[in-house]
């Protein structure tokens, strides 16, 4: 029995989309402008972040390819069989193509059928490993490629009404997390089962707000004592301990749009060393949400942020940049790069972003006041004024946690 290359299965009804047919339907008419100005006739999306962008679709990838093809009348998402019809369900646009495990590159296959063979082509260079872009160019031997991550990493950094809705909704649902974790504190108490708490009361709040959605991804990090001196740092079994620091990390995830929460607490009772260094870090968070504004330079926050830092000599201390964006991006989707409260960037700030502020520092063991600190906000920046979407409290007044 000969088996196929490429399936079909339409099985059951589309499901409710996140964002209505207009919004994607927005997305995609920006998109093949793009592709009718730079005469790219074809653009395959690999990335999580692009093909749920494009198709609110996120796919689970398990060492198989996933893509989204689209054309000027087009489009297509390519799943794998193991996925059954549930890519179909969640493509409200256009049509999906399986392709199956019974031969090698079936996914190439699935590409040849639609797209043409010396099309212009727009690839993700940020995404698309040099094993793949090589069978690319065997599959398509008369085609030029050229890179589409910047292009739509561009697009995507504007959020529009829906996608702040979502967002809101996201920043909500942290702070909850963050509250169910505070009342899990306690000494004695093991990291993974203070995180568990946060989990719970996310997904649950997640599913209430979006009965329709899909439930996946929403995850914590909570971090006490050495644990704490990185910011992706995983949950372990260490025990809360009496004067310990702690890192309350809250992740929710609505339909690949992940949002977050990060405080610094302390459990019982805070050293001097320890409430200054707090102190520090809360006047640069303080000042950092004021200087998020329509027209101000990332680059330029950060240079007055290192100002302060530098006046209370712990600079040195400081471990990653000021902010980023918030949008269809996580702890492995990736980033928006282009919108970060970092040195390098020169990127505006415009109305329509969605960015962090989130200073750290870090003192390693050994140096009085040791540990991580850090604080996080979101602000959706509007035409002449900016929202701070977070509401948890921050700071010694309120963090020190007694059981």
């Amino acid at each position: 029995m000969q088996m196929p290359q490429t399936l079909s299965i339409p099985n059951g009804e589309k499901v409710r989309p996140t964002f209505s047919k207009e919004e994607l339907g927005a997305r995609l008419a920006k998109l093949r402008q793009y592709m009718s100005e730079r005469n790219l006739e074809a653009v395959l999306f690999t990335s999580y972040h692009n093909i749920n962008y494009y198709s609110d679709f996120v796919y689970c990838r398990f060492g198989r390819d996933y893509g989204l093809v689209v054309t000027q009348d087009s489009y297509t998402t390519v799943t794998a069989n193991i996925d059954g019809g549930q890519p179909y369900r969640r493509n409200q646009l256009g049509d999906n193509v399986v392709y199956t495990d019974w031969q090698k590159d079936n996914f190439f296959y699935a590409l040849k059928n639609l797209i043409k063979d010396g099309a212009n082509i727009g690839v993700e260079y940020d995404h698309m490993p040099l094993q793949n872009l090589e069978k690319m160019k065997a599959a398509f031997p008369s085609s030029d490629f050229s890179d589409i991550g910047v292009p739509t990493m561009k697009m995507r950094m504007i959020k529009s009404e829906e996608e702040i809705a979502v967002i809101k909704n996201g920043a909500r649902v942290a702070d909850i997390g963050g509250a169910a974790i505070r009342e899990a504190i306690a000494v004695g108490v093991p990291e993974y089962e203070i995180a568990l708490a946060g989990v719970q009361a996310m997904v649950r709040e997640i599913a209430a707000t979006y009965p329709h959605g899909e439930l996946m991804d929403t995850w914590v990090w909570f971090q006490s004592g050495i644990n704490t001196d990185g910011a992706h740092n995983p949950v372990t079994s260490r025990k809360v301990e009496a004067g310990d620091i702690l890192s309350l990390n809250t992740f929710p995830m609505i339909a690949g749009y992940y949002t977050a929460l990060e405080r610094t607490l302390f459990s019982e009772f805070a050293s001097d060393r320890h409430l200054e260094l707090w102190e520090i870090n809360c006047k640069v968070h303080r000042r950092g949400l004021e200087l998020i504004r329509p027209g101000a330079r990332c680059c330029d926050i950060a240079a007055e942020l290192n100002e302060i830092f530098l006046e209370h000599d712990v600079l040195q201390y400081r471990t990653f940049g000021y902010g980023h964006s918030f949008g269809t991006l996580s702890h492995y989707y990736g980033r928006e790069a282009g919108l970060e409260l970092r040195e390098d960037i020169d990127t505006v700030i415009e109305p329509g972003m969605v960015v962090s502020m989130e200073p750290m520092l870090m003192l390693p063991e050994g140096l009085a006041g040791a540990g991580g600190y850090r604080e996080h906000d979101i602000l959706v920046v509007g035409e002449d004024s900016v929202e701070n979407i977070t509401k948890f409290p921050f700071g010694p007044e309120h963090n020190i946690v007694k059981s």
